[in-house]
């Protein structure tokens, strides 16, 4: 969750960038700005889906969940690379990034859920 949550809020940011900045929140594309912004979703988008196939490196999941968390997080990270290349203007990239970005939590925790009950590990 650590790793997910930047990309996660700064997605959300990007798409609610003039709210956030009418209200004086300092949120990364108010303070550092658009392009910034896109760069860090990128970077911290590969490291959480790197980061997504750890359980299966440590013994805590099996070979079933590694290819499901490489299959999210490659799509993870295609997604960041869309936001990152997106024109300053888009909108529609950094939203749809947000609303995957919960359905990639959703799907890491409910495979290892699925993983452990089954007893694949």
């Amino acid at each position: 969750i650590f790793l997910w949550t930047p990309p996660h809020f700064w997605a959300l940011a990007l798409f609610r960038q003039g709210d956030y900045a009418r209200a004086g929140v300092p949120m990364m594309p108010v303070v550092r700005g658009d392009k910034e912004t896109r760069r860090q979703i990128f970077f911290y988008g590969v490291i959480l889906a790197l980061s997504g196939a750890a359980p299966y490196f440590v013994g805590m999941a099996s070979i079933y969940y590694l290819a499901l968390s490489s299959v999210l997080g490659g799509v993870f990270v295609w997604r960041c690379w869309r936001v990152l290349k997106g024109a300053a203007d888009d909108r529609a990239a950094p939203k749809a990034l947000f609303v995957f970005s919960i359905q990639y939590l959703f799907a890491i925790f409910a495979a290892l859920l699925v993983d452990n009950l089954a007893g694949l590990a």
